[in-house]
């Protein structure tokens, strides 16, 4: 058997990635001096930025025998996750250092994760997806866990572990069907033969199912949501940080590998499972966050139904919807960083910053924090002029565009019940007395100056979208062309 060497040019961030994870292992496990981990962490996520940059090219390249593509839409995807890394080490680091947590599990933890995300991102083949799947997953329930001392948190880790093996096990299930009646593991050939017909459509559809449940659970979309209040609540919230931002870009690269470049041909079946799931996230992650007092929580409750708006964007099977679902799962991440990281920032002196409570008059304590906290509240309503109201305006447009006007007024109705409980943080930051125990917080350079960046990219985004929407339209125009 003759063996081709592969092309290893368009997997060097994850080479690079995987050889910087290993190596702040080894320094972890060898020396005694631990304080090289964070610079390391650091210089693993800007050096891994330019590689993505300089290896960059308009073209599609494949390699590993079509395993592993890269392409516009991972570039981009790609470069958000580093960023969002950056930020989840940047905001994370005094929180874990006050509670005795800041050790090298968490870079090596918190680095593995990533590479399965950008394993994600350039999936094209059943196996390779499914790899990275695992090496992310994997890596979360063991940082959900990392306070080890704390019932809530392994309680959590252990909830996050059994439902998460049942999704995957639904994904299984679903790649086994389609394989079998495939013949095929790769994602475009996939797509040719379902392109042409096969025999039985009974299997294909049940495939389908399972394959769409499993990305439920991924997505943490209903009537697969279960987990997500109860992981975003009883993990420390530097990780609820990391769990809640940066695999929400790996989860919507999943969603148009599988659905749009291996299963469009099916496209009707798995338009119908998509918007069934998208108006039970907006109407439940609506409503139940409206009665949550606990932040953690309700910002869950809140990301299930983002999540919903998200798979309309991708059910309306149009180029125009794919294009504003992209720029509306980065214009969510950033916008969930920030109040995730501002939650981190106020849990100060051994207390947690997790309730409604804790927030009430922080104008008055601290203007600078309570005006980025409303900012990310107002975008997550999706009022102008933030970057969350340009985000769904674009999801609207495109249901619209496609004949889905049905499901736009409903995305509209909820919405209107959703900005409620947002606004209701601002109520709280602004108009409620502090408490006598309040807090007076002293600044943290480095923490708050990428916060307020973190908050005025929303702002500025909103009222300059265009740069954002065109990267995301050329990301997509060359990667489906």
């Amino acid at each position: 058997m003759n063996f081709t060497v592969p092309d290893f040019t368009p997997a060097l961030p994850e080479i690079f990635v995987l050889g910087m994870t290993c190596l702040i292992l080894l320094s972890d496990s060898l020396f005694k001096d631990r304080g090289w981990n964070y610079p390391l962490t650091i210089f693993t996520l800007v050096v891994a930025a330019a590689i993505t940059v300089l290896t960059s090219v308009p073209q599609i390249q494949f390699t590993f025998s079509g395993q592993f593509v890269d392409d516009a839409m991972a570039d981009v995807l790609k470069l958000v996750a580093y960023f969002s890394t950056l930020a989840v080490v940047i905001y994370s680091r005094p929180y874990l250092l006050e509670r005795g947590l800041l050790k090298g599990e968490f870079f090596v933890l918190v680095l593995f994760a990533l590479l399965g995300m950008m394993v994600m991102i350039s999936a094209n083949h059943f196996i390779s997806l499914y790899i990275g799947l695992e090496l992310l997953s994997l890596s979360l329930y063991a940082l959900v866990a990392l306070q080890r001392d704390s019932a809530q948190a392994t309680e959590a880790a252990m909830k996050y572990f059994v439902l998460g093996a049942l999704a995957s096990g639904f994904l299984l299930y679903g790649m086994s069907l389609l394989y079998g009646l495939t013949g095929t593991l790769e994602l475009p050939a996939m797509a040719q033969i379902l392109q042409a017909g096969v025999q039985n459509e009974m299997v294909l559809v049940f495939g389908l199912v399972f394959l769409i449940a499993g990305l439920g659970f991924k997505l943490g979309v209903a009537p697969f949501h279960m987990w997500v209040p109860d992981i975003y609540q009883g993990a420390p919230s530097a990780v609820t940080l990391f769990v809640g931002s940066a695999p929400k870009l790996a989860a919507f690269a999943i969603t148009m590998r599988l659905l749009v470049d291996g299963l469009h041909p099916q496209v009707e079946n798995w338009q119908g499972m998509l918007a069934v799931m998208a108006v039970l996230s907006l109407a439940i992650g609506n409503l139940a966050a409206i009665m949550q007092t606990n932040i953690k929580r309700m910002l869950a409750y809140s990301t299930i139904s983002h999540m919903g708006f998200l798979l309309l964007g991708i059910m309306s099977g149009t180029f125009a919807g794919y294009t504003a679902g992209m720029f509306y799962v980065i214009a969510y991440v950033l916008m969930s960083l920030g109040s995730f990281g501002l939650v981190v920032y106020l849990s100060r002196n051994g207390l947690e910053a997790e309730n409604l409570d804790d927030f009430r008059g922080l104008n008055s304590r601290n203007p600078w924090l309570a005006a980025l906290m409303a900012i990310l509240m107002f975008s997550m309503a999706g009022l102008p002029p933030f970057v969350g109201f340009y985000a769904k305006l674009a999801i609207l447009q495109s249901l619209v565009g496609a004949g889905f006007v049905w499901l736009a007024v409903v995305a509209v109705m909820f919405s209107l019940i959703g900005a409620f409980y947002y606004l209701r943080v601002v109520k709280v930051l602004y108009f409620d007395t502090p408490k006598a125990d309040a807090p007076i917080y002293t600044a943290i350079p480095d923490v708050q100056a990428l916060l307020s960046i973190n908050g005025l990219a929303v702002l500025m985004l909103g009222i300059m979208p265009q740069p954002l929407i065109t990267l995301c339209t050329y990301a997509m125009q060359m990667t489906l062309q």
